[in-house]
C-alpha cells in the first residue's frame, strides 16, 4: 500500500472516479478532509475487507485473553465470553 493522498472534500468531489481508482489500481489511500480536518479514507474495497478481518480477528483474541484471565481469576462476578461480546458490540 502506498503512502496516502490528503485532499480536500472539494477536491474528492471534483474527480471522485479518479481518486477510486488510485485506491483501487495504485493502492493508494485518500485521507479526506473538511475545513483542514481529516474527516474519511477512502481505500480499495479489497484493502477494507482485510483491514476488518484483521480487526476482528485481533477482537476475538483479546476476547479469548480477557476470558482466560478471568475464568484463572474465577468465576464470581464473571461472565461468558458470547454474554462479554455482546455487551461490548451494544456499548459501539
Amino acid at each position: 500500500m502506498s503512502e496516502p493522498v490528503t485532499e480536500s472534500m472539494a477536491e474528492v468531489r471534483k474527480h471522485l472516479a479518479d481518486v477510486i481508482d488510485r485506491a483501487r489500481r495504485d493502492e493508494t489511500p485518500t485521507i479526506i478532509t473538511r475545513r483542514g480536518k481529516s474527516e474519511a479514507v477512502l481505500v480499495d474495497i479489497d484493502e477494507y475487507r482485510r483491514l476488518r478481518e484483521t480487526a476482528e480477528r485481533y477482537e476475538d483474541e483479546w476476547l479469548n485473553r480477557l476470558a482466560d484471565k478471568a475464568e484463572a481469576e474465577g468465576t464470581n462476578g464473571s461472565v461468558s465470553l458470547e454474554e462479554m461480546a455482546a455487551l461490548l458490540r451494544s456499548a459501539n
